[in-house]
């Protein structure tokens, strides 16, 4: 799955559109030359126009018997384009997809296997959440590219009145503590709209739960698990301490926007979400701060949902030894360093997070990317996500709810969803 909130402007979606000339002739001369020519599918805000020039610059210059072709696609209807592509002879040779979406693409049989490139990469410090999905059946097809996560965005001035340290805030119990010190008369110590689910899996995984198990080949959901009921209470709890809907998400209404408005002490958000509010109030644009969400100990931050993108290489492609030194080049430490950078991402490894160490915002991620998950890795839990029984179940529980009941009959949903989806 993709954030469209990286460095700028936001909202989580799912992956998915592209069209694009083919890669050129089987004889790798298709540039003329003598040069082997590479089509390359990237995504809207992947990268900007300069980070782009910079790297075709010096990759061709590294690489001079490579002519790279890179190609911004949008995001509306990119996951029927990547299928009708993977399914053609007519795929691009490097595809840019999100990292929810490799198991998808690649049950087609339409991706190349890079197993046996995973050590040559730095395979050992890939984060984890993005590395995990773009694995199938026990070999990796996805590449990790970049990452982005939730954070807190909190009110710098706020804090500091109400007496609240961040450095402090460690686990969940001191965060819950700050914040009903924070939620004050018309102030509300954090905005959590109800159906936020992607918050609510971070403290599933927190408890050492998940929202799907497998077991004999079989998927399902687990909702109803003592660790997901222990995480719907902490949700709750949370919940209480703000004024969000019950019955509605993060974009219904934008809770950046709502968080302008000055009456808000914290969201959870990615970092982009902070200039989402310094454009609707420019008197916050200084006031405003982030942490990573605390883990229920304090050696241990808070999991989360690791959104970003896998690079995969179609196996139509007529030039694979190319178009993996693409890969190569664009997930390598010197270029991920340059990215994150520029863009204000996670890098792709652990190893690597120092190198947004000046970005309060990217800093904070990579902390949590650290201990990222992913979704259930199947391509049933597109259709989960299309239902989505996640969200009514919170806003079930939310408005009164047996939790238990409501759990399991969330839990069956999601099982007659993978199955339907698969």
């Amino acid at each position: 799955m993709k954030f469209r909130l990286l460095a700028g402007v936001s909202a989580l979606v799912a992956v998915a559109g592209l069209s694009a000339c083919s890669s050129g002739s089987g004889d790798g001369e298709s540039a003329g030359g003598g040069k082997t020519a590479i089509d390359v599918w990237l995504m809207r805000d992947s990268v900007s126009s300069a980070f782009q020039k910079d790297f075709e610059k010096g990759f061709e210059a590294a690489h001079p018997d490579i002519d790279v072709r890179i190609q911004i696609q949008e995001w509306d209807g990119i996951g029927e384009k990547v299928t009708a592509a993977l399914a053609s002879n007519d795929a691009p040779d490097v595809i840019e997809t999100g990292n929810t979406q490799v198991a998808q693409f690649a049950q087609s049989g339409g991706l190349l296997d890079l197993s046996d490139e995973v050590d040559d990469l730095g395979g050992d410090a890939w984060l984890k959440g993005l590395a995990e999905p773009g694995a199938w059946q026990g070999k990796q097809y996805g590449i990790p590219y970049y990452a982005a996560n939730r954070v807190v965005i909190y009110r710098k001035d706020l804090f500091e009145k109400a007496g609240v340290d961040t450095a402090a805030i460690k686990t969940r119990d001191q965060w819950v503590t700050a914040t009903k010190r924070l939620n004050k008369g018309s102030q509300q110590g954090i905005y959590l709209p109800g159906q936020n689910w992607y918050t609510y899996a971070g403290f599933v995984w927190d408890e050492g739960g998940d929202l799907a198990t497998k077991s004999g080949g079989t998927w399902k959901g687990s909702l109803d698990s003592p660790e997901a009921l222990r995480a719907m209470a902490f949700y709750k709890k949370l919940q209480a301490l703000g004024k969000g809907p019950k019955d509605s998400d993060e974009a219904q209404p934008p809770q950046a926007e709502v968080m302008a408005k000055g009456q808000i002490a914290q969201i959870i958000s990615t970092p982009g979400g902070a200039n989402v509010i310094a454009q609707n109030n420019p008197e916050l644009k200084d006031k405003l701060g982030f942490f990573p969400i605390p883990g229920k100990t304090a050696d241990t931050p808070g999991a989360v949902f690791t959104g970003g993108s896998d690079l995969v290489i179609p196996t139509v492609s007529q030039h694979h030894d190319a178009a993996y030194t693409f890969v190569k080049e664009l997930t390598g430490d010197t270029w991920q360093k340059k990215l994150a950078v520029a863009m204000s991402y996670v890098p792709n490894k652990t190893t690597l997070a120092g190198a947004v160490a000046d970005d309060p915002g990217a800093s904070a991620m990579a902390v949590g990317a650290a201990v990222g998950h992913a979704t259930p890795n199947t391509p049933g839990w597109a259709a989960v996500e299309a239902k989505n029984p996640i969200k009514d179940y919170l806003t079930a529980v939310l408005t009164g709810g047996d939790p238990k009941r409501k759990a399991a009959e969330a839990s069956d949903a999601i099982t007659n969803a993978m199955k339907s989806g698969s």
